[in-house]
């Protein structure tokens, strides 16, 4: 009768249990938000459909009303403090630090314990107003919230009408100059919709892309002992080598097979792979590992 009543008693508590748990192993993570992705700009697009600003090298952040995602769903767990003047409506935008701050940054965010000291020197860039109706609309009423909310943490991404192609080179030029990374271009008329497009263009002076980390290639001549190259595979499951870009220190400690790593390259070979790849940097802006999650 008593080993009846366990069991029984045991039945009962444990769906309850099990949800505890799983709750506990998701508490950092949510649903990806639906966020727009850029497609890269080519010569000959209607520049006079769009607006331009820098495009800052910093991690992607969308604010659901009361917490920062990352564009696959993980948290970024923000100090209270931080947060505490935004508005209780999304916005869709960037946390930055700065120019070529990117891993300090990403080091940052990736906390699930915040410390106040490092937050301090993050401001979240908005650049798009989640919701209905074309960009020009949403990003007035963006404005509007970024100048009525009562934090400093909360910024406006400034966007204007592109005009050119040679004037968007001479932009860009300059850019790279002073240290940025590229410009983006919006479509003025766009929707607010998930998935790439090319309402959305990164500007840049190369194309990048993300690839997983297979196996270490032992480098010789002066690279002997150390790591010379680097096998890594495309989303499409393809692979090649990555032998340039990298430091001393990372050749003598490369990233581990598993992770992700951003590339640079300038365009395709023939047989469809990236021309040129240079390593980049690693990819660890989100709390968890997700290469070709997006």
């Amino acid at each position: 009768m008593l080993m009846c009543q366990i069991r029984c008693t045991f039945r009962l508590w444990l769906p309850a249990v099990l949800l505890m748990l799983l709750t506990s192993v998701r508490a950092g993570y949510a649903s990806p938000p639906p966020v727009p992705l850029a497609n890269t700009y080519q010569k000959g697009v209607a520049l006079e459909e769009y607006w331009v600003s820098e495009k800052l090298d910093g991690v992607r952040a969308y604010w659901d009303g009361r917490r920062f995602l990352s564009r696959n769903g993980n948290i970024y767990q923000a100090p209270a403090w931080f947060v505490a003047g935004f508005p209780d409506i999304p916005l869709d935008g960037e946390l930055w630090m700065g120019r070529q701050r990117f891993a300090e940054l990403s080091g940052v965010v990736r906390k699930q314990l915040p410390e106040d000291s490092e937050w301090r020197g993050i401001r979240f860039h908005a650049f798009d107003f989640p919701g209905p109706g074309p960009f020009h609309d949403r990003y007035a009423k963006l404005r509007a919230v970024v100048e009525k909310a009562d934090t400093p943490y909360l910024t406006l991404v400034e966007q204007k009408p592109a005009s050119s192609h040679a004037a968007l080179m001479a932009r860009l030029d300059k850019m790279v100059a002073e240290g940025g990374e590229g410009l983006m271009l919006k479509r003025r008329d766009s929707r607010y919709k998930a998935g790439r497009s090319d309402d959305l263009l990164k500007v840049k002076t190369f194309e990048d892309a993300e690839a997983m980390v297979i196996e270490h290639l032992a480098g010789k001549g002066r690279l002997q002992g150390v790591m010379g190259a680097m096998m890594v595979e495309l989303s499409s499951g393809r692979r090649f080598r990555i032998g340039t870009g990298f430091s001393d220190a990372l050749r003598a400690h490369p990233p581990a097979p598993g992770t992700c790593i951003t590339f640079k390259y300038y365009g395709l070979t023939a047989t469809g792979l990236p021309r040129f790849a240079s390593f980049l940097r690693v990819r660890d802006d989100e709390p968890e590992q997700s290469c070709f999650a997006l």
